[in-house]
């Protein structure tokens, strides 16, 4: 067990505003991205029992909305919804990172035709995460995948934020290139 515990008792007035921000950066509408929060408490409490401690709370959380946007897109335009968010988040380059957070390895949301595309996706970003520079890969992993925190990453690694961040984008640049090349 992780040595993180959900309080959902205090998710409205703790997490509520980042989500809220979060969403409507992404959807571009009030109503919808509060609806798309609460249905983020929903999923998060119903899938309380999976929650194994690694991830910070609001970290396990942002992940259930960040599928929940998805969701929202694959909902409003079926056909065309997996290239339409592919497509929102190619065209704008500094978002390309949290196109592929949301790719790598989500356990609350395995429905009918995702889980083939996700488990092959989940093994290329794998595959292209062993491509990149050793401490690279570690920051990436530490950060964006186990949802560590800036300050514990950067005491773990001897290194400061700027540093880490600079490895981070330069790991979501090296990434969407090797995705590039072997997936799409």
């Amino acid at each position: 067990m992780g040595k993180h515990k959900l309080q959902p008792d205090n998710w409205v007035s703790h997490y509520a505003d980042y989500l809220f921000n979060y969403a409507v950066s992404r959807v571009s509408d009030a109503e919808i991205a509060k609806d798309l929060v609460q249905e983020t408490f929903f999923a998060g409490l119903n899938s309380a029992k999976n929650y194994k401690g690694d991830a910070a709370e609001r970290t396990w959380l942002i992940s259930i909305l960040k599928r929940k946007v998805v969701d929202h897109y694959r909902k409003i335009n079926s056909k065309k919804g997996k290239a339409e968010v592919r497509m929102n988040y190619k065209s704008d380059p500094d978002s390309e990172g949290d196109w592929l957070e949301e790719q790598v390895a989500d356990p609350f949301s395995k429905d009918g035709d995702y889980v083939l595309e996700n488990e092959e996706l989940g093994l290329a970003i794998q595959d292209c995460i062993t491509k990149l520079p050793q401490k690279q890969a570690l920051v990436f992993k530490l950060k964006t995948i186990q949802g560590m925190s800036t300050e514990d990453v950067c005491n773990e690694l001897s290194i400061n934020p700027s540093n880490l961040w600079v490895m981070i984008h330069r790991a979501r640049v090296t990434l969407m290139g090797c995705l590039n090349d072997n997936w799409f």
